[in-house]
């Protein structure tokens, strides 16, 4: 396994300076992060996994040691295709953690070289969630300090 590399997966709907934040702070750590962005028919996603690719892009784009990609189905799965098996996952409070922890334990029962690594937010991002800043969006607040500028177009567009 590339202990370089580490996939960082989620929804992203969407993505946030939060979610940034964590990319930038696994690069400090590991020389390429994966940005895996599911997609779920059963989860009633704003965007389409390619409207939410399209998003991260415009955060990460001039950043060398990002892949943004997508996938179905099971991480482990995913993980087992491009031979990985590291995962980063942000963890702004306590109900983060013993959701965490429940996928972390089934993830590895249902692969044995599955490895996860949490990192906790910036204290100025702490708060934020890609449903807050839906619901934000819905009644037109304030976003400036919670998504970049196109990520703002995208979600008025969609409202």
């Amino acid at each position: 396994m590339n202990k370089k590399i580490v996939v960082y997966p989620g929804s992203f709907d969407p993505f946030t300076i939060g979610h940034k934040d964590l990319v930038l702070r696994a690069k400090k750590i590991f020389k390429h992060v994966v940005i895996a962005v599911l997609k779920n028919p059963k989860k009633h996603t704003m965007f389409t996994a390619e409207e939410r690719m399209d998003i991260i892009k415009s955060y990460v784009d001039d950043i060398e040691g990002i892949t943004i990609d997508s996938f179905e189905g099971l991480l482990v799965d995913y993980l087992k295709q491009k031979e990985l098996n590291l995962i980063m996952r942000g963890m702004r409070m306590l109900s983060d953690f013993e959701y965490e922890f429940q996928m972390s334990l089934t993830n590895r029962k249902l692969y044995s070289d599955f490895e996860a690594i949490y990192l906790v937010p910036s204290i100025e991002y702490s708060f934020i969630s890609s449903s807050i800043v839906k619901e934000i969006a819905q009644f037109k607040g304030d976003l400036d300090l919670l998504v970049n500028e196109y990520t703002k177009k995208k979600l008025y567009e969609k409202i």
